[in-house]
């Protein structure tokens, strides 16, 4: 891209002009008054526990003995992950050393304890990743480390991250050992309080944000000086995407008229969506919005089949208008979706004559796109401690923003975090299971299958930045390629917004499962 040719004195006064003339566009929609700037601590060595052991019948009388009395462990506050100590570590023979040991069984203070609750999960991933599968030591082992969870949080520790990341991934644990790993316990809470979690959490951190400002600022670029503007969004969720960009359609200064805007929303009938009367009141919710803002705007249902398959023929198009895909591909606040139904949204690039597809998605470690082992035992626990490492990054990231904001923090956690993490660890045990090899990232595979990468703008990665600098120090991003930006909390990539153009043929079967079947599309025009 030209800006990797800037002379670095050229970049840096366009950085500063940028930023500038971001300041004031951004700063209404966040309030900087209410962001923590706190410190944060070293980042644990994860390595520690990247060799994770099998367990052996020796291994069964260390459970055992861990079996003690609550007094005898010291609970009396966990440090922050991050802050663990690192001093066990495994063998090269994979079975825990005696340092290992001695730390299960010390009975030191605050360090000792966040470190025994990470051997315990991996003890009992390592369980359940065995030839011989036992259920019944993975049990006993999670019997032990509620104990500990239930006597920290009793002692004044439930305030800690490690305490809390260590309940709900005992709970994902306990899922799998009762046969219903997944999303069923997300599946209890209703709308508002979803909704409510999910401004919380749009307030709290960049998570939502980012992926939003990034997609949208290339789509305003990619649409410039278009009559017409067409958006076919995969999960418009609650909308919240495209209030700054109608924002921004208005307030172009290219001398042409107002360009017309068309939202054509993606629902279906799976768990892991809305139902069509939720998004017809997004839909009745942005029309109001552009009404009051005086932008010519019009809001569709596209109905997936029974399936969640995708058909681009449903979408009604006008010649003229220039289309768009948005994919915001498991959202930090909802379940994952098929990736069938993913693949079948994006391979309709080509035959809608997409002008542009934003995809915005979780980032995959080499654990979960099957360099840590393919579907079996090893690639289970290396995927186990990659969701670890995941949520333990939010988690901290969170508390480290908001260390007052207490039960903000526990409404996104018991309402959006805890959830994610049960499908997260199902999906990882159910690829053990089942054999599956772990699907790479989305922009790998859209790129093999002919999509070509559109180069982001220097505007839009200073927005980016600017974005995180509201936010806590420890957010950063990384410029991975140059259609492609990653938001991350010091060395955790977490989320990922790329952008591109779709093949100029039918891409390979591989996007796109057979057996579409659909019902009609439903337009619904507010301006």
């Amino acid at each position: 891209m030209q800006r990797h040719s800037q002379p670095k004195a050229q970049r840096g006064k366009l950085d500063s002009i940028a930023m500038d003339c971001l300041m004031e566009q951004m700063i209404s929609n966040m309030d900087a008054d209410d962001m923590g700037w706190s410190g944060w601590s070293p980042e644990l060595d994860w390595t520690a526990f990247a060799g994770a052991a099998s367990f052996d019948d020796g291994d069964v009388d260390i459970v055992q003995s861990m079996r003690c009395k609550d007094e005898d462990y010291g609970l009396d506050g966990a440090p922050p992950l991050h802050e663990w100590s690192t001093s066990a570590s495994a063998s090269s023979a994979g079975t825990p050393t005696e340092d290992t040991t001695a730390v299960a069984l010390d009975a030191g203070g605050e360090d000792d304890r966040g470190l025994r609750m990470v051997h315990l999960l991996m003890a009992v991933a390592e369980a359940l990743s065995g030839s011989a599968n036992s259920g019944d030591l993975a049990q006993v082992i999670l019997a032990r480390l509620k104990e500990l969870v239930v006597t920290a949080a009793a002692s004044g520790g439930a305030a800690t991250s490690m305490v809390r990341l260590a309940a709900h991934f005992s709970d994902a644990l306990q899922g799998i050992l009762d046969g219903a790993g997944g999303w069923a316990s997300g599946e209890a809470n209703c709308p508002g309080d979803l909704l409510e979690a999910f401004r919380l959490l749009e307030d709290m951190s960049p998570y939502v944000k980012f992926g939003h400002f990034t997609a949208n600022q290339a789509i305003l670029e990619a649409v410039a000086g278009e009559r017409r503007l067409h958006i076919v969004d995969y999960d418009v969720m609650e909308g919240a995407q495209w209030p700054s960009l109608m924002q921004a359609l208005m307030s172009r200064n290219d001398g042409l008229p107002t360009p017309r805007l068309k939202i054509t929303a993606v629902t279906g009938s799976g768990r892991c969506r809305r139902s069509a009367a939720t998004v017809q009141e997004t839909g009745r919710r942005l029309a109001g919005f552009a009404a009051s803002i005086g932008l010519p705007f019009s809001f569709c249902l596209c109905r997936l089949d029974y399936d969640e398959t995708f058909r681009p023929a449903t979408v009604k198009t006008v010649k003229g208008e220039a289309v768009v895909l948005n994919c915001v591909i498991n959202p930090p606040h909802l379940p994952h979706h098929a990736a069938a139904s993913v693949g079948s949204f994006l391979a309709g690039a080509t035959e809608l004559g997409a002008r542009l597809v934003t995809i915005v998605e979780e980032e995959a470690s080499a654990a979960a796109a099957g360099g840590g082992g393919d579907g079996g035992d090893e690639g289970f626990t290396a995927r186990f401690l990659d969701e670890l490492q995941r949520y333990s990054a939010i988690l901290d990231s969170l508390e480290a923003g908001f260390p007052m904001q207490d039960r903000a923090r526990r409404v996104v956690e018991k309402v959006i975090l805890g959830p994610r993490i049960a499908g997260a660890v199902g999906r990882a045990y159910r690829q053990r299971v089942e054999g599956e090899m772990a699907a790479k990232g989305w922009s790998e595979r859209v790129e093999a299958a002919g999509f070509r990468r559109v180069g982001l703008s220097f505007f839009n990665l200073c927005q980016a930045r600017l974005l995180l600098g509201l936010f806590n120090d420890g957010y950063r991003v990384e410029e991975e390629a140059p259609n492609k930006l990653v938001l991350c909390w010091k060395s955790c990539r977490l989320f990922s917004t790329s952008v591109w153009s779709a093949p100029a043929a039918a891409p390979p079967s591989a996007l796109v499962p057979a057996g579409f079947s659909f019902e009609e599309s439903e337009l619904f025009n507010f301006y």
